[in-house]
């Protein structure tokens, strides 16, 4: 008995050691689970903020003529309307060709229109998911011809100030105001309030006619709005930009570009009347007119001064808070805020994700001499230097 107590005794701190060093093992392998879990998370964080696209949902031509045979339906039962309906839906005259791209809801589409190249975009993929304004469900009764023009100034004259940052007068609405009233009066309401709540579309009207460097709005159909058809620019391009068909040498190509893409940073940076910042500048979302004109493409990410200051003006611990992709402010620590102004500027940035591409490799050609090469190179690196 004694024995076996005193055998009991022996045992009990050789069983507790054991169980001491299995919860230390087993806490080491919880640690080093969670530390690559966490790993794992950031890797994944930093992967969609640095291509924001690669969950993005397949781009098919199954589903896209499906999105447009809803959009067709959707038309012929008059929920919307638009002066490209028609064409797409009854006359067989604007016809899909092919998907270019799905993101984030983003639908881009090609098509041919009477003969030319058109793209097709909208923001969201079903026209329901764009809510109407509450005043017209009032008006549900007479098709919305009774709605007041003045609440529906006022309702647009919101979604622009909501989208652009800017106060706009009722004339210069331009393509978001609908036509005459008629029997499709309340489609062409309902159509208006979804391209409304689309910030590219938006922008893309209070700059129709203004700008060589926007593409024009073509027409619209329920929330899908045409641009014209531009071949877009990619990394993987020798010179950034398709150059087929240029009669001229690349070097001079190139020197095309590059005083067009001066003239857009001079154009967007003082003919309007608040400046036009760029906050995603690739290859990507420019592209390059016969002519060798510079158009942005994509200007989902473009914003005048007042939406700018109010994107920047964050709360911030550092600098890198400050940072809204090509747009930076800095932080004032005093008060932890970021500032309301941008500290860099689009020349900067179009110096160091274009003309950098350009100018930091000798360009083979003969009408350059190497001084000027390198003069090139000097003046690129200067004018992208941030400080």
């Amino acid at each position: 008995m004694a024995m076996a107590q005193t055998a009991g005794a022996r045992g009990r701190p050789g069983q507790c050691g054991r169980c001491g060093r299995r919860w230390r093992c087993g806490r080491r392998t919880l640690v080093a689970c969670v530390a690559w879990t966490v790993v794992w998370v950031l890797a994944a964080a930093l992967l969609l903020r640095a291509h924001p696209g690669v969950l993005s949902e397949r781009c098919t031509d199954e589903k896209s003529r499906r999105i447009l045979a809803a959009l067709c339906r959707d038309y012929q039962g008059g929920a919307l309307a638009g002066d490209l309906c028609e064409d797409l839906c009854v006359a067989g005259r604007l016809q899909y060709r092919r998907c270019l791209y799905y993101e984030r809801g983003k639908k881009v589409l090609q098509a041919d229109w009477r003969g030319r190249p058109v793209i097709l975009k909208s923001k969201e993929e079903a026209f329901s998911s764009f809510r109407p304004p509450g005043l017209m469900e009032d008006q549900a009764e007479d098709g919305g011809q009774g709605f007041p023009e003045a609440e529906l100034l006022l309702l647009v004259a919101g979604e622009v100030k909501s989208a652009l940052g800017l106060e706009l007068a009722a004339g210069s609405l331009g393509p978001l105001w609908p036509g005459r009233r008629g029997a499709r009066w309340r489609g062409q309401l309902a159509s208006l309030w979804s391209l409304a709540q689309q910030e590219e579309f938006v922008l893309l009207s209070m700059l129709h006619g203004l700008s060589p460097h926007a593409p024009p709005l073509l027409g619209s159909c329920g929330h899908f709005y045409a641009v014209e058809y531009l071949a877009a620019g990619s990394p993987h391009h020798r010179a950034l930009f398709p150059l087929d068909g240029a009669s001229r040498g690349q070097a001079q190509a190139v020197s095309d570009m590059a005083l067009s893409f001066l003239d857009l940073v001079r154009h967007f940076d003082n003919d309007f009347s608040h400046r036009l910042h760029l906050c995603d500048v690739k290859p990507e979302n420019f592209a390059i007119r016969r002519d060798f004109t510079v158009v942005a493409i994509d200007v989902d990410m473009a914003f005048f001064e007042p939406k700018m200051r109010e994107i920047l003006e964050q709360n911030c611990t550092g600098d890198e808070d400050c940072n809204f992709f090509d747009c930076f402010s800095k932080c004032d620590l005093r008060v932890n805020k970021c500032g309301a102004q941008r500290v860099n500027s689009n020349l900067q940035v179009v110096c160091d994700k274009i003309f950098r591409h350009w100018f930091s490799s000798t360009l083979q050609s003969s009408a350059i001499s190497f001084q000027l090469q390198r003069q090139l190179r000097e003046a690129v690196q200067e004018c992208a230097d941030p400080g």
